[in-house]
């Protein structure tokens, strides 16, 4: 067996100390991140967030916000429910528990959580449950799915700034719950609006989302 020297002893001592303690210092690094914590942001790194909302028919709801400066993507979908890939005649039909909703993807950075929910409430009718204008059931309710705890607080404070402005005769129906599965809708549904622009308008008009918006909001509707 081969004797090391004091000076080899040393160096491999030292070498064996840096290889332990790069090891310890990755494994709390994997594990701050597995528990959720904020990760540095590197210079000029870009952090996006998402907001879930369903208002109604999908397609007048991804309207409203693609237009937003700081928004980088809107996209119809399912959510709520239990069924996994959904598909759009299962949801419409009822019994999936989902809603036709919007996920939204923004730049915190050039417009905040609260901007959205101000766009998000002047486009749908808060005192009904199950519905919204001309579409009823459980799947066309009104829902604001909150992904993180600041989201949750945020909503519920702008739920309670509605109701203690008394601004409509009956309580604030729309639900706000935690998010969970969201399904990108079949790519026809996707920018219908623009699309389709001609059946697009006949829906809101025929649906009276327009009129029951402007009685609602008056003329902050829309925005």
């Amino acid at each position: 067996m081969r004797i090391l020297d004091g000076t080899t002893l040393k160096n491999l001592i030292s070498v064996l100390i840096t290889v332990v303690a790069a090891s310890v210092v990755s494994f709390f690094t994997i594990q701050a991140e597995s528990w959720g914590e904020t990760k540095t942001q590197q210079p000029g790194q870009v952090i996006l967030e998402k907001a879930t909302f369903a208002g109604g028919c999908f397609w007048c709801m991804e309207h409203p916000f693609d237009e937003l400066s700081g928004v980088v993507s809107v996209i119809p979908g399912y959510t709520g429910g239990q069924k996994k890939n959904p598909t759009y005649k299962e949801v419409s039909a009822g019994g999936t528990g989902h809603a036709e909703s919007v996920q939204i993807i923004y730049d915190p950075a050039k417009i905040n959580y609260e901007k959205l929910l101000t766009v998000y409430w002047h486009n749908i009718d808060p005192t009904v449950k199950d519905r919204q204008f001309c579409d009823v059931g459980n799947q066309y309710r009104g829902a604001i799915f909150y992904h993180t705890i600041e989201q949750q607080q945020l909503a519920i404070k702008s739920k309670e700034n509605l109701e203690r402005e008394k601004k409509f005769s009956v309580p604030v129906a729309t639900e706000i719950i935690k998010a969970s599965d969201f399904y990108p809708a079949e790519e026809y549904h996707q920018h219908y609006y623009k699309k389709n622009p001609i059946r697009y308008k006949y829906y809101r008009s025929s649906c009276g989302r327009d009129n029951r918006l402007k009685e609602l909001w008056g003329s902050s509707a829309g925005h």
